[in-house]
């Protein structure tokens, strides 16, 4: 439960001591193929520090609120102003993806992700610091009637590629090779020039350098954003996150969500529904109408064709992030033609009429059942 007010805390009980502990040990252990691991040198921040921030957790200070608690706005003595995630007690993001957020955040350096700047814990309170994003979540804009017209196509393109590039960066880039599992349009965080941030690394995971995919038991993602390989069988790897990039680039381009997303005439989600339009050369009428008129056409033909080039229903179809990068910021880069999207629902004269449907009761940590998919 997301509460304003609070309980004066002492000092600093032995749980705090454990979980820094923990994180310090688990991160030497996960990165002891470095050559010199050091200690997080990320900021432990006083509990008073951040009542004081927070004007202790005001409802005038909440900027959101998910499966896994709250985030406040703060201001900090010097004048800076912060982020405060509060994981609620009663949150599906656990222990665990709180120490696996700290660990990997804090050795992530690039301008397309959020910024951690420190983490607080004291008793039951567990709380991540991040640097204040003025424009919040991008779904907060692309989907909302009254400020989706400020995102004009030219900003679009932008925070587009900018998506790609932060992703680009966890895949190939950094020094681990990083998988997020639940890239999704509330995960990216908009600042105050409307450029984009990753953000919520709780479900990411690092891969080894020979690993190419990992099966999982625990199912953990957005239903609208998670590949068929993965809700289906557990299987994760970059191109997770690649038909994820695939899904958030068509709800960019279009200003609809795909989950929930229903069209009168086909019945078809978001990716069927632009796959159809792909196919009958009517492309440019997915584009979101508060874009207006000035736009590339050009350009946002390549981003649907990337787009639907990146939700290909098999994973070896779809690009690396590295190809979608190039084609998105290169006109002559070679495109080859996509194939059908997978997650294509309803019936689609297009393609043939049978389907089928399996049952997949497992759970995200952001409280969504993922149940009844329908892959075509």
């Amino acid at each position: 439960m997301c509460k304003g007010e609070t309980d004066k805390k002492g000092a600093p009980e032995r749980s705090q001591d454990y979980l820094l502990n923990e994180v310090v040990i688990s991160s030497k252990r996960d990165y002891s193929s470095e050559n010199n691991v050091d200690d997080l040198e990320l900021p432990l921040f006083d509990f008073g520090t951040i009542v004081t921030a927070t004007d202790n957790f005001a409802n005038e200070n909440k900027l959101g609120q998910g499966g896994f608690g709250c985030v406040y706005k703060g201001r900090l003595i010097e004048g800076q102003e912060i982020a405060v995630k509060r994981l609620s007690k009663n949150s599906g993001q656990g222990i665990e993806e709180f120490k696996n957020e700290v660990r990997l955040i804090a050795r992530l350096q690039h301008r397309n992700l959020v910024r951690l700047l420190g983490w607080c814990v004291e008793r039951d309170e567990k709380m991540l610091i991040y640097e204040y994003m003025e424009n919040r979540s991008l779904d907060a804009v692309i989907f909302s009637q009254s400020r989706s017209s400020l995102l004009n196509w030219p900003r679009r393109f932008n925070i587009i590629c900018g998506i790609a590039r932060g992703l680009l960066y966890l895949h190939q880039d950094s020094r681990f090779r990083i998988i997020h599992r639940d890239l999704k349009a509330s995960n990216v965080l908009l600042d105050g020039e409307m450029n984009p941030k990753i953000s919520d690394f709780g479900m990411a995971r690092i891969f080894g350098g020979d690993q190419t995919e990992v099966n999982t038991k625990r199912v953990v993602g957005t239903y609208g954003y998670m590949s068929p390989e993965y809700a289906m069988d557990g299987l994760f790897s970059v191109k997770s996150d690649v038909f994820s990039f695939g899904v958030l680039l068509l709800e960019i381009v279009s200003g609809k969500k795909n989950k929930g997303f229903y069209h009168s005439n086909s019945e078809l989600n978001l990716l069927g529904h632009a796959w159809r339009l792909w196919r009958e050369g009517k492309g440019l009428e997915l584009i979101d109408q508060s874009v207006g008129e000035s736009y590339s056409p050009n350009e946002v033909l390549r981003c649907i064709q990337v787009a639907l080039l990146c939700v290909q229903e098999r994973a070896e179809d779809r690009p690396t992030m590295a190809s979608a990068v190039l084609m998105l910021s290169s006109e002559s880069a070679a495109m080859p033609q996509p194939k059908k999207p997978g997650f294509c629902l309803g019936r689609n004269p297009i393609e043939s009429s049978s389907s089928s449907s399996k049952q997949d009761e497992s759970y995200s940590v952001n409280q969504v059942t993922v149940t009844a998919l329908h892959p075509r």
